[in-house]
């Protein structure tokens, strides 16, 4: 940490933050959604009538209402994942800022210098592998959102 400067501690909370948005997203789908999808199914079902306008409506705001808590936090994994490498281009530019404090101040002397190239390297690496784990995890939990939203629209049906 000490060496890749302090932009390492923004990237490392970004990614705590945004691992666990992914793991509550995890906990969700595999225990909660259940419930949720259950009671979305049991009303309808409980529904004596189900061709009418109104009836379209009431299956539409019950999908609806599950999709919110479905997709709930993926568009800020996305922001998370955007942010940082961007956040590893901070800690390159400010890596970059004490390579030339240290050329203007020693001349060019190689020691002083590579801790500024340290600096510059070690937080673009981490923010890019930040940002290639939270891109695999959103396909996957992308995926298994849409799929499950599909799930219970077809689900759902309209004849008696």
């Amino acid at each position: 940490m000490e060496a890749g400067g302090q932009v390492l501690y923004l990237i490392a909370a970004a990614t705590f933050v945004m691992w666990a948005l992914i793991f509550e997203r995890t906990w969700y789908l595999n225990r909660e959604h259940r419930d949720d999808v259950g009671g979305a199914l049991s009303y309808w079902e409980g529904r004596s009538e189900r061709n009418s306008w109104s009836a379209r409506m009431i299956r539409q705001g019950l999908i609806s209402e599950v999709n919110a808590r479905l997709s709930s936090n993926m568009g800020f994994i996305k922001t998370l994942i955007s942010l940082l490498p961007l956040l590893g281009l901070l800690g390159t530019v400010t890596g970059m800022v004490q390579v030339f404090e240290a050329m203007n101040t020693s001349g060019g002397n190689a020691r002083t210098m590579a801790a500024g190239v340290s600096a510059a390297t070690i937080p673009t690496m981490s923010g890019m592998v930040a940002t290639l784990s939270g891109v695999l995890a959103n396909t996957f939990l992308s995926s298994k959102v849409q799929s499950e939203s599909d799930y219970l629209e077809h689900t759902l049906t309209m004849d008696h």
